[in-house]
Parts: C-alpha cells; structure tokens; sequence
C-alpha cells in the first residue's frame, strides 16, 4: 500500500488581505513545499493574512509550524493573520496544542 501526501495551496490577494488557501494534507512531507509561498508573503509586506484552511484534511506538527512560521513573521512586521475553516482533525490539533486561541477559532 502506498500513502499518498498531497497538499495544494494557492494565494489571492483581495480587498487589502491575502488569502492563502491550503488543501490536503500539510505534514512533514508537504510543510516544506509551502514555505516558498509564505516566503512570498512576508517579503511582499502583506499585512492582513488570512490562512483558509477549509479544505485541509491533515495536519501534522510541521504543518503547524509553518502556519507558526507565518503567524509570528507576519506579526514581526506589524502585520495580523488569523486562521479560518479548520474542520476535522486539523481543528482537533489546533486545539489539543491550544492553537485554536492564538488563531481565534
């Protein structure tokens, strides 16, 4: 049997906030692929960052630590981010490590 980890994601940039969308699986395999596009985010000054996770199946501690990555260098810069959609068991996580109240979800 083999796992497949699929994670895809996508930015929008809408009405003065960024929107980045991630979907499928953001683990330890697929965390590395993102951090380009928050890269992205932060060297392009976006102040009001909104990460959609409504679509995301599975989170692991590495995705985590880039959606942290995010929050704090966005933060840094004088900036605010929150998280919206989280669904299943990425919510489960977000709150088992108490996420769910630095994100406001």
């Amino acid at each position: 049997m083999t796992a497949t980890n699929t994670m895809t994601y996508s930015r929008t940039d809408e009405e003065g906030k960024t929107v980045l969308r991630i979907a499928g699986n953001l683990d330890a395999m697929t965390a590395p692929e993102l951090m380009p596009a928050i890269d992205k985010i932060v060297s392009d000054g976006c102040e009001n960052v909104v990460v959609d996770l409504s679509e995301l199946e599975l989170i692991d501690s590495s995705g985590v630590a880039a959606i942290v990555a995010l929050y704090k260098r966005t933060h840094a810069l004088g900036g605010r981010m929150k998280v919206s959609g989280a669904r299943d068991q990425p919510l489960s996580i977000f709150r088992l490590l108490r996420m769910d109240r630095v994100f406001s979800l």
